[in-house]
């Protein structure tokens, strides 16, 4: 072979190898979802289709400040994240990247996704949900006394409330719902109420919630439904005797439905490999993906037919279909400023 062939040729080698090293099949995830049930999502992935999934952990506000803080040098891809009103803020700071996918949004309802932007992008995605549920000393009270989010402020309930504390994203999402459902008046009111029947100053994480229902410090509570699940299916006896005590009720079946928040996620900004970013949502919107939700961590899964399969979740509304609110969770989101100014006012902390 000629020398001018053998140069052509090596040239031709170096830019196939650096077309191949600028589209290198990986996609690199910043991740609020701390369960080890999710590494098979990652891996299943992978198999699927090559991509490589290299994996950033912290929690959400860590995220959200990393990313502003890289700004477009940023190697991110994919951001999941575990909570409505985060995902909401991402957005508002143009976190993250709108963009069009059929799959996702034939999969994923209205309601559990971003409100379009003007030329249709979606910036973010429910993946899966969970319900904001009481849970309640069955010995001590009547299921009738709180099968209603309205209840926890009603004066019948004086110091039998067990909360965490009223800023967390969980508790701010849920008032926002509420929110959204009465008004702002109406729920400034409501608050009042909240935190007039604590039965002591919030403390703790959920299921310290429900195990403070068992040993009798309150007789009600609220938590993710999760929570409770990973009690039901644990063997532990000391989680046995908790789960004995107390029963759950998923509030406003008469009315606007229980409180439904998400995990979801959200293509960053800057990108550099927004197809496979794309591709990765659309597998954890998959059935297969889906079920790896509902039952590693006890979620239900947010894309349409798919059914979990999940025994506690089952359990917990004895196998039967339950109203849940199909308000858009991004007004949730949007709620949540004027609800941190009312628990200020309120003095919930």
């Amino acid at each position: 072979m000629h020398k001018p062939m053998k140069s052509l040729l090596a040239i031709c080698v170096l830019a196939a190898a650096g077309a191949a090293f600028a589209q290198e099949q990986v996609v690199n995830l910043y991740s609020a979802r701390h369960y080890a049930t999710d590494e098979a999502l990652y891996s299943g992935f992978t198999k699927a289709t090559g991509i490589k999934v290299n994996r950033v952990d912290s929690d959400d506000a860590g995220i959200m400040a990393r990313l502003k803080a890289e700004g477009t040098a940023s190697p991110a891809d994919v951001i999941l994240l575990v909570d409505a009103a985060r995902l909401y803020r991402g957005e508002a700071d143009g976190l993250f990247l709108p963009v069009r996918s059929k799959v996702l949004e034939d999969a994923i309802p209205a309601n559990l996704r971003a409100t379009p932007a003007a030329d249709g992008g979606i910036a973010w995605f429910g993946l899966s949900t969970r319900a904001r549920v009481i849970v309640y000393n069955k010995a001590k009270v009547n299921k009738d006394d709180v099968d209603t989010y309205e209840e926890l402020g009603d004066p019948k309930n004086k110091g039998k409330l067990c909360i965490r504390s009223g800023s967390h994203p969980y508790n701010l999402s849920l008032f926002g719902a509420v929110t959204e459902h009465m008004g702002e008046q109406k729920a400034e009111a409501w608050l009042k109420g909240v935190v007039n029947n604590l039965a002591r100053a919030p403390k703790g994480g959920d299921t310290d919630q429900i195990k403070a229902v068992a040993a009798g410090e309150c007789d009600i509570a609220v938590t993710n439904s999760y929570y409770l699940a990973r009690l039901m299916r644990s063997e532990k006896p000391e989680d046995k005797a908790v789960v004995e005590k107390v029963a759950v009720v998923f509030p406003n079946q008469q009315s606007w439905g229980t409180h439904m928040n998400i995990a979801g996620g959200a293509v960053a900004r800057h990108t550099k490999h927004q197809a496979n970013a794309i591709k990765f949502l659309e597998y954890l919107a998959s059935p297969e993906a889906q079920n790896y939700f509902a039952n590693g961590n006890n979620e239900w899964p947010a894309a349409k037919g798919v059914d979990p399969g999940n025994p506690a979740l089952k359990a917990m509304t004895d196998g039967k279909p339950f109203k849940s609110e199909t308000i858009p969770i991004g007004a949730v989101g949007a709620n949540t400023v004027k609800v941190q100014q009312m628990l200020d006012r309120v003095g919930f902390r």
